[in-house]
């Protein structure tokens, strides 16, 4: 059974959810502020967090933060009764795998950790991709650029692997949310095009000063050689 965190300092809808997931074969453990947060996460050692963007002491966006910078392969589910643009953006841009605004069908809920989870597994992909000055260890999530580490989170690992599989090859979008995210694009869904954004800020241009990572129109994105 994998173990989950919920986040939440909504204690009634924590309940719910545990008692949601268990009966789907999940082992939740629920705590409701970023201060018992960060205990349970050295106890449980969860699969996978999901994340509420208020906290009764501090925002789960800086939590976020924290997360990504000790754990970054830990996929993040951002839940927020907030249901505007810019949180989803914000949490997307500081390393969410994925967000849902509440309130959210725990059916759907359950879907999208599948979907993260199953991409954290590790698949019969390369012990490492190499192309120029780049090189990818999808075992470890780390891509090197002229020998500088740079940790990436799972749906931009996923992503740039992706990418490095046809390089110079355009990839569809929903093709590569399928293969990144575990699902297709909904209507007004930014959610890849957010975590390509932050992919390239990561890995900066070609040596020439060229964009590593193009978007093509109604094509999709390729990596550029």
């Amino acid at each position: 059974m994998s173990e989950l965190l919920l986040i939440d300092d909504d204690r009634e809808l924590c309940e719910l959810l545990v008692s949601w997931l268990a009966q789907e074969g999940f082992v939740a453990h629920a705590c409701h502020d970023g201060q018992s947060a960060r205990a349970a996460l050295t106890q449980y050692q969860p699969a996978a967090v999901v994340l509420d963007v208020m906290l009764p002491d501090g925002s789960g966006l800086e939590l976020l933060k924290q997360l990504r910078n000790e754990h970054p392969d830990l996929p993040v589910l951002m839940l927020s009764g907030r249901g505007e643009p810019l949180d989803r953006i914000l949490g997307l841009e500081l390393g969410a795998d994925d967000y849902l605004a509440k309130p959210c069908d725990p059916r759907e809920l359950t879907a999208r950790l599948r979907a993260v989870l199953r991409r954290s597994q590790p698949a019969a992909s390369p012990s490492q991709l190499e192309l120029g000055d780049l090189c990818y260890s999808p075992a470890r999530g780390v891509a090197s650029i002229a020998g500088h580490d740079v940790s990436l989170t799972l749906s931009e690992g996923r992503i740039l692997e992706a990418l490095l599989a046809q390089p110079g090859e355009p990839i569809d979008k929903q093709a590569l949310a399928q293969h990144a995210l575990g699902r297709k694009l909904t209507l007004y869904d930014r959610s890849l095009d957010m975590h390509v954004s932050n992919l390239r800020r990561k890995l900066g241009p070609h040596p020439d000063g060229s964009p590593r990572i193009v978007a093509l129109r109604s094509r999709g994105y390729l990596y550029a050689v």
